[in-house]
């Protein structure tokens, strides 16, 4: 069965043989059904952010390797595996051109990895189309097409992101701490906009996150990764029902420790 996603025995260290040298990931292995969407939880410093880092190609792994709807990625840098991929980043000024207009942002997303030509302006169709997807946001944005981004809120310019990174239905959504940026009401709001579109998309997806409550209440799956490996993987029915209590002693059974992060605690 070829996965979507497959990392297998993934090592990363920064700073190797120096004073400040950090085992980042330790032999991460995790394999992604079609259509999975998990979200991945831990205290500061686990390996969350720098394992979808070290799919998105950052930089290159020290040892191990990345498959991407069967294709090896391993050796590919960040700029050729931008096709199989769509990210949506912590900060809401990351991931569009905010000089640039709605529509001018959406038509770089929707011709990412295709062939240029010296035509540049946004066609009839084009625009018709972003209109009918901004829609669907419910945040009046499809009246505000010639906006440039930056004028937009946070919580707009998230969504705005959210539509660009999946507007080429991408092998894999990257979603990390996407909405921590956010106050809670707009984060909620992001959220239920990242479960519709991952849900009509029908697309695999991995979601960083510091909330447990979010983490339990989103996607089939919730993995839990502490010092660079992932220590705990459920799904299905089990996932429904856990608590926050159970992944607080769960954290506790396989670490050793106390969970010591206020930053998720208090979310």
């Amino acid at each position: 069965m070829a996965y979507a996603l497959e990392i297998k025995d993934v090592h990363k260290t920064f700073n190797s043989g120096t004073i400040n040298e950090k085992i980042a990931l330790d032999g991460v292995n995790l394999n992604l059904e079609e259509g999975d969407f998990v979200t991945i939880i831990g205290g500061n410093g686990a390996g969350k952010s720098t394992t979808l880092n070290a799919v998105a190609g950052v930089w290159p792994i020290d040892k191990g390797s990345i498959i991407i709807g069967g294709q090896d990625v391993t050796a590919l840098p960040e700029h050729k595996r931008a096709k199989f991929l769509g990210r949506v980043f912590q900060d809401p000024m990351t991931g569009t051109a905010a000089t640039m207009s709605i529509e001018e942002n959406m038509a770089i997303a929707a011709r990412r990895g295709k062939r240029r030509t010296l035509k540049w302006g946004v066609t009839k169709a084009e625009r018709e189309q972003f209109k009918e997807m901004l829609k669907t946001l419910d945040l009046g944005l499809e009246d505000r097409l010639t906006s440039k981004v930056g004028l937009l809120s946070g919580g707009q310019r998230q969504a705005v992101t959210l539509l660009m990174a999946s507007l080429q239905k991408p092998n894999l959504l990257l979603l990390d701490e996407h909405t921590a940026a956010l106050d809670p009401k707009t984060a909620a709001k992001v959220l239920a906009l990242s479960d519709k579109i991952i849900e009509e998309n029908n697309l695999t997806a991995m979601m960083v996150t510091h909330n447990m409550k979010d983490a339990i209440a989103h996607g089939n799956r919730l993995i839990m990764m502490h010092e660079g490996k992932v220590i705990y993987d459920v799904r299905g029915e089990e996932k429904k029902n856990l608590k926050v209590s159970d992944l607080l002693a769960k954290f506790e059974e396989v670490s050793g420790g106390e969970f010591a992060n206020d930053r998720m605690m208090l979310s």
